[in-house]
């Protein structure tokens, strides 16, 4: 796998439709990546491709993870003469199955059904892209995740707070659903959706200095994360 060409250079932080060149650059909508991206106190910018996400016949829940973050990094990528442009993509597996986002609130109770009492994977590839060069380096990172055994009435109560809808397996770690969580191991971010630990390796690796205030991924308790050590 080839890293990115090392660069230097600074940007403004924020969302911009075209970013200056030898800026690093989110290639994300989401806001909860937006959020975890800012923990770093590296400068980037945003912007988001509007391009379809297709999946790859026959690929493992990893490897599908990974093809859609370059995917997203590509595309972005493609609108830029130079940069280092930063996709994710997370999907949630149960039994090597794929849960989406579910496409209405009768799928999202069918998707917390399929989850309760059972054990999960939750696995978030990225992937960074030098514009100038077309190089990728990137990585995936599974955390396993256990939900409590939810009745059909606690499912119903959860799907009508209306968090389920966009979000993979139908339900947010980070939000109103840490409340049907039972476990995890691993890295915590990488179930909201960015899992910072492989960001600064692959930023580091691409030459991208980061700040002295960065002391790695981090759970929920302040800890660090197990793939920061």
């Amino acid at each position: 796998m080839t890293n990115p060409q090392r660069w230097t250079g600074t940007a403004s932080a924020g969302e911009s439709a075209l970013p200056s060149p030898s800026s690093l650059v989110l290639a994300s909508g989401s806001p909860r990546r937006a959020v975890l991206m800012g923990q770093l106190s590296v400068p980037f910018q945003i912007v988001v491709s509007g391009g379809a996400e297709t999946l790859a016949p026959g690929l493992t829940p990893a490897e599908q993870a990974l093809h859609l973050a370059r995917q997203k990094a590509r595309a972005v990528a493609a609108m830029l003469p130079d940069g280092l442009i930063l996709g994710a993509d997370t999907v949630v597996a149960i039994d090597q199955a794929l849960l989406g986002k579910p496409s209405d609130d009768a799928d999202a109770a069918r998707m917390l059904r399929a989850l309760s009492g059972q054990e999960h994977e939750v696995i978030t590839g990225v992937a960074l892209v030098d514009a100038a060069t077309g190089a990728v380096a990137s990585r995936a990172v599974v955390s396993t995740v256990r939900v409590r055994h939810l009745t059909d009435d606690e499912i119903a109560a959860y799907v009508a707070t209306g968090e389920p809808a966009d979000k993979a397996g139908a339900y947010a770690i980070q939000g109103i659903g840490a409340r049907v969580i039972a476990g995890l191991d691993g890295c915590f971010n990488t179930v909201v959706g960015l899992p910072m630990c492989a960001v600064a390796a692959l930023l580091a690796d691409a030459g991208v200095a980061l700040p002295p205030a960065w002391h790695g991924c981090r759970l929920p308790d302040g800890s660090l994360c197990p793939n920061s050590v």
